[in-house]
C-alpha cells in the first residue's frame, strides 16, 4: 500500500518536473532522474533506476520541436516504478510495458491541456507589456506555471490514491490466469529500449561519424573483456582464501572482494573517452568557419542543431 506521504511528496515531484524541463533544466524532468527519485521515495533505488533508465533509453532519441507534444516517460517512470515496488509479482519489465508506456501514451492529452492553458496567460502578458504593467507580466507569468504544474501533478495523484487495487488485482490476474501474458510484457519491456537507441541512430548523424560509432562499439568490447577476464582472475584468486595458509598471508575480507573492485571500470573508461571523443569534434565543430558550418547535413539528421 502506497503511504500518504509518498503520495504527497510523487505528485509534488510530477509538478514540478514537467517546470524543470521547460525552464531551469537541471533533468530532473528525465525518467531516469524520476525512476531515482521515485526509487528512493518508495524504498527500492534499483527497481527505479531500473524502470527509469529502460524508458530513459525509450525516448532518448524523441524531441518536441516547436509546439510539439510527446510521449510523457517521465510520469510514465513514476508510477511503473511506485507500483512495481509496492505491487507483488509485477516485475519491473512488465510494470514499463503495461503501465509506464500506457501512461506516457495518455499523458501527451493533458500536455496538449497545459499548452492550450497557457495561451490565456500569454495574451494577459502581451496587453500587460503594452501597458507596462511590469508586476502583472510577472504574475501571470507565474500563473502559467500552474496549468503545466496539474498536468503532471493531478493525473499522477488520482492514479496514486486510486489505482493501487486495481494495479494489484490486473498483477494477480497475470501472475494466476494469463502467464504467457506477463512473460509477453516482459520481453516487450527488455526490447523498448533497443527501439529507442534505434530511434537515436535514426536521428544522429551517424554516416558522417560512421568512424567514431565503430570505434565505440569496439573500446566497449575490448574493455568489456579485459576487465572480465580481470574479475574472473580476481574470483580465482579470492578462492584461495579457503586455503590455510593463505588464511594467514592474506586479509581475507580484502582478498574476497577483489573478484568485484572491477565491475564499473568499463563503463567509466567508456565514459571518459567517450568525453573525450566529444569534446574533440565539438572543439572541431566551433573552429569551422561560418561557411562550412552552414552546409546542409545529411537528410532527416540533427547536425550542429545547438552550436
Amino acid at each position: 500500500m502506497i503511504q500518504w506521504w509518498q503520495i504527497l511528496l510523487l505528485t509534488l515531484y510530477s509538478a514540478y518536473q514537467i517546470l524543470d524541463e521547460l525552464t531551469i533544466n537541471t533533468s530532473a524532468g528525465s525518467p531516469v532522474f524520476a525512476g531515482f527519485i521515485t526509487g528512493l521515495i518508495m524504498g527500492d533505488m534499483t527497481t527505479g533506476l531500473y524502470i527509469g533508465g529502460s524508458l530513459q533509453l525509450v525516448v532518448l532519441g524523441v524531441g518536441t520541436f516547436g509546439g510539439a507534444s510527446r510521449i510523457d516517460a517521465t510520469s510514465g517512470a513514476v508510477l511503473a516504478t511506485a507500483f512495481s515496488i509496492v505491487t507483488k509479482g509485477l516485475k519491473p519489465e512488465a510494470a514499463i510495458t503495461s503501465i509506464a508506456v500506457p501512461v506516457a501514451a495518455l499523458l501527451v492529452y493533458t500536455d496538449v491541456l497545459g499548452r492550450f492553458s497557457t495561451t490565456y496567460f500569454a495574451h494577459r502578458i502581451d496587453t500587460h507589456i503594452e501597458n507596462f504593467n511590469y508586476k502583472a507580466i510577472e504574475r501571470d507569468y507565474l500563473l502559467g506555471a500552474v496549468p503545466w504544474a496539474l498536468s503532471r501533478a493531478l493525473p499522477v495523484f488520482l492514479a496514486l490514491a486510486l489505482g493501487g487495487p486495481a494495479v494489484q488485482a490486473f498483477s494477480d490476474w497475470l501472475a494466476n490466469n494469463a502467464q504467457w501474458v506477463a512473460d509477453g510484457l516482459a520481453l516487450a519491456g527488455k526490447m523498448l529500449p533497443g527501439v529507442g537507441f534505434a530511434i537515436l541512430l535514426r536521428y544522429l548523424p551517424v554516416k558522417k561519424n560512421l568512424a567514431y560509432l565503430g570505434l565505440g562499439f569496439a573500446i566497449t568490447a575490448v574493455l568489456t573483456t579485459v576487465f572480465s577476464y580481470i574479475s574472473t582472475l580476481g574470483s580465482g584468486v579470492s578462492a584461495l582464501y579457503g586455503i590455510p595458509l593463505v588464511k594467514e598471508l592474506v586479509d581475507q575480507e580484502k582478498l574476497a572482494a577483489f573478484a568485484g573492485s572491477f565491475n564499473g571500470l568499463p563503463m567509466i573508461g567508456i565514459a571518459v573517452i567517450g568525453f573525450a571523443l566529444a569534446s574533440i569534434s565539438y572543439k572541431n565543430a566551433v573552429s569551422r568557419p561560418a561557411a562550412a558550418a552552414s552546409v546542409p547535413s545529411e537528410s532527416g539528421e540533427i547536425d550542429d542543431d545547438e552550436l
